[in-house]
């Protein structure tokens, strides 16, 4: 799953920390959750104010631990020389962008608990804060919730259905016995659906039963479990499709370029409706300063496109990520996702100059043609 489109918080132990926006729908129905509803049954006789602290105070101390649940995943990752590239909070929670799969089914397994580990970790602790601070009520009410939710997030990441990390222990173990990680990946994926499904089912019946919000909220999370199966699958099957491959293969070669002169009037009467291009480089005297795409384009005023120029509109090249013709092709792919573009220049080794761009379309078509070709 990619989550680019986040509010970026920071860094912690060099990793980017970011907020989905999806995350301050779910920050407000837990805040209001346990000041309206569970920390008034569970304690009356509190104030108002007081109900909304503790409620305030717990929700960023349980998303606090979710952090701490994905740096556990993290640092292990790190540890055994796999990349991360961000933690990002979501409404499920949050979820490591790990940059590549575990090179085997140990590091596999290690990165994998290392999560519900610092969860059962964090029950212990709050459970001992609970206990020292049994005499102030609202500390060992914050404490008690704390334990308690950091448990239930330690156990349902334990349940074996990929991609959670049960699955991904359950993985490893699969793999281990079966010394093929694309097996081992299609019988932790199929787990995966089973206990989607499940979750599904269980959530309808509750519904039906009275417990409508839970049951909803049950089948949602399976619906999304579903979907996070159905994904991690298919990008082990195009990571299996293009490693091997280069970026040299499949970029285009032909580039024609724009001067930066051109307007973007000239340049779509001209050139994109003529031709079909997406994607234009623009250079001064035969050297390449930028790339244009039709995205570009879109983001200016229709009634500026007579006075506003490709130079004006690009993006420089010293802006842009860029590859090498001997690159991994599934890198390459991987970072066109985590930067949410759809086109790479490729740029020489030798002289820097332009080589060509790998675009999307180039990479979705090559995969259709591995595909078909059964390669």
């Amino acid at each position: 799953m990619s989550l680019t489109r986040s509010i970026p918080l920071g860094r912690i132990l060099g990793i980017p920390l970011g907020l989905d926006y999806s995350w301050f729908l779910i920050f407000a129905l837990v805040t209001w959750s346990l000041a309206g509803s569970y920390f008034p049954a569970q304690y009356p006789g509190w104030s108002t104010g007081l109900y909304w602290a503790i409620g305030l105070a717990t929700s960023l101390l349980f998303f606090a631990s979710v952090v701490l649940h994905e740096l556990g995943h993290s640092v292990i990752a790190l540890r055994n020389g796999i990349p991360v590239r961000s933690i990002t909070l979501f409404i499920f929670g949050g979820v490591a962008q790990i940059g590549r799969e575990p090179g085997s089914p140990g590091v596999e397994f290690r990165v994998a608990i290392a999560g519900p580990i610092v969860s059962f970790a964090l029950a212990g602790l709050f459970g001992a804060l609970g206990g020292l601070g049994a005499s102030i009520a609202p500390i060992a009410a914050l404490a008690t919730y704390l334990t308690y939710i950091n448990g239930s997030l330690g156990l349902f990441n334990l349940i074996p259905g990929f991609p959670l990390d049960g699955g991904r222990v359950f993985r490893a173990i699969v793999w281990r016995v079966t010394h093929s990680f694309r097996r081992a990946t299609e019988i932790a994926g199929g787990a995966g659906h089973f206990f989607a499904w499940l979750f599904i089912f269980w959530g309808v019946w509750q519904m039906f039963a009275g417990n409508f919000v839970g049951g909803l909220w049950i089948a949602f999370i399976g619906w999304f479990l579903q979907n996070a199966a159905t994904a991690s699958v298919q990008q082990m099957t195009l990571e299996r499709l293009l490693t091997g491959h280069t970026v040299g293969e499949i970029m285009t070669r032909e580039c024609p370029t724009l001067a930066p002169d051109v307007t973007l009037e000239q340049l779509v009467h001209d050139h994109i409706l003529t031709t079909g291009r997406r994607f234009f480089p623009v250079a001064r005297a035969g050297r390449v300063e930028g790339l244009l795409t039709l995205h570009h384009v879109k983001e200016i005023p229709r009634d500026r496109w007579a006075t506003t120029t490709v130079e004006q509109a690009m993006t420089p090249l010293a802006q842009l990520r860029r590859a090498h013709p001997g690159d991994s092709l599934w890198n390459a792919m991987q970072e066109m996702t985590a930067d949410g573009v759809n086109q790479l220049p490729v740029t020489d080794t030798a002289n820097g100059e332009l080589a060509g761009v790998l675009a999307r379309d180039n990479v979705l078509t090559f995969v259709r043609t591995l595909a078909e070709v059964g390669v």
